[in-house]
């Protein structure tokens, strides 16, 4: 038995269904609202690389990929993905997430994150969830940082952008015991009334 099996999450009219090939033409046309690709911090593939870029998530032993859906209508908003699983430490990174540009700073991203460090910590029983970006994407790690993650550090010269140049990847994680905390946090801004 896998540590992740497939799941279905669902909360607040957002659902995460296992990527799978017939979210093709859904994560086309999220990522071509924005031309995110066009984002150098980001690894969101150009509308004709999404079937290999399924095809990629679908084959890596360690990664689960979600499509990210709006669970009214069923229209594909992005993908998120638990990656770098290490059963044997009960630890999963989120990461490998994107959302078309008119879904982002709403509330899908803090929707999907608790969706998948609940299924994480609750149910998988994680010891740790972490996450990674690019050291120029701020606007990621300030959103992680809203979760309640810790900055763990920065991996210097770690991975290579799109455009050839190699990025330095910050590192944060957050522990079990610091999930009912941050749980409650994630709630309340998820509850409290928008201006």
């Amino acid at each position: 038995m896998a540590f992740v099996e497939p799941v279905t999450l669902q909360a607040r009219n957002i659902r995460l269904l296992p990527l799978s090939l017939k979210h093709e033409e859904g994560l086309r046309a999220a990522a071509s609202d924005g031309q995110l690709w066009k984002l150098r911090v980001t690894s969101v593939p150009e509308p004709h690389e999404v079937r290999p870029y399924i095809e990629t998530a679908l084959r890596t032993d360690n990664r689960f990929a979600f499509a990210v859906l709006d669970a009214i209508n069923g229209q594909v908003l992005g993908s998120s993905s638990y990656h770098d699983i290490l059963p044997a430490v009960k630890r999963v990174e989120i990461g490998y997430t994107w959302y078309a540009a008119r879904c982002q700073r709403t509330h899908i991203n803090s929707t999907c994150k608790l969706l998948l460090m609940t299924h994480a910590f609750e149910t998988l029983s994680c010891n740790v969830v972490g996450w990674r970006t690019d050291n120029f994407n701020f606007a990621s790690q300030q959103a992680i940082e809203r979760l309640g993650a810790q900055k763990d550090g920065v991996i210097r010269g770690h991975a290579m952008r799109r455009d050839g140049t190699i990025r330095d990847t910050v590192m944060y994680s957050m522990r079990a015991g610091e999930w009912p905390e941050a749980k409650a946090q994630l709630l309340y801004q998820l509850d409290k009334p928008r201006n």
